[in-house]
């Protein structure tokens, strides 16, 4: 990292506004805050409709599939599935060579719930008033922030 990316007096330096992962934090509390109102119309939390942008996008895919993708633990995931589950939108079930795993299935409920969801995505959209092609640098550049951090920590 170089010193032009800090404030040159270190007081500064550890101002809260000066912080890159305050802004990533608030910026995610915003964007969360955006989705709630437009998730609650579709009865799905935030971590709930996250796990169905993956089903959605590939059905039929194991619960270690899903936590990798979401870089969290297959623990984590299973109160938020069997929510789903008894929402009537996802079937969990074991799989047959490998009894410790779950495959994680949309339900026609489920999967009918998508065309619903892409409201959802305009109305972010509008509510991050930028234009389509600075959302898909923004996006990218976090992804790749995401993916050199990850790729640091790995490192070490």
């Amino acid at each position: 990292m170089s010193d032009q990316c800090l404030p040159l007096d270190q007081p500064a330096a550890l101002h809260l506004d000066n912080q890159l992962c305050f802004a990533l934090y608030s910026a995610s509390l915003m964007m969360t805050k955006a989705y709630k109102p437009l998730l609650e119309k579709l009865g799905l939390t935030y971590p709930q409709y996250l796990v169905m942008l993956i089903l959605w996008e590939k059905d039929g895919i194991g619960l270690k599939d899903i936590a990798e993708r979401l870089i969290t633990e297959s623990g984590a995931l299973t109160p938020v599935l069997k929510r789903l589950e008894q929402q009537g939108l996802l079937t969990r079930q074991r799989i047959p060579d490998n009894e410790r795993a779950l495959e994680i299935k949309l339900t026609k409920e489920g999967k009918a719930l998508q065309q619903q969801a892409f409201a959802v995505l305009q109305q972010i959209g509008l509510a991050c008033g930028m234009e389509l092609t600075e959302l898909v640098r923004l996006r990218t550049e976090l992804q790749q922030l995401r993916d050199r951090i990850a790729t640091s920590l790995n490192a070490g």
